[in-house]
Parts: C-alpha cells; structure tokens; sequence
C-alpha cells in the first residue's frame, strides 16, 4: 500500500494522499458515531 502511495504522488504527493485518506475516514467515522448517538 506505501508503494502504491509513493508511485502516485511523488514523495510529498504521497503524503497529502495518506493524509487526505485518513481525514476522509476519520470524518466518516464521526458521521456513524452521531448517527448511532442520534
């Protein structure tokens, strides 16, 4: 998975990329938990 990461965005792109993916996750994960609460 890093080396998919690291072909697709050259070193810092790569970063941003695992970075992004894990902000998108992270929001999705709030979104359920307040669903549940709710």
């Amino acid at each position: 998975m890093g080396g998919v990461v690291g072909g697709v965005g050259y070193g810092v792109g790569g970063a941003w990329t695992s970075t992004g993916a894990i902000l998108v996750l992270f929001i999705l994960l709030v979104i359920i938990s307040k669903a549940f609460l709710v």
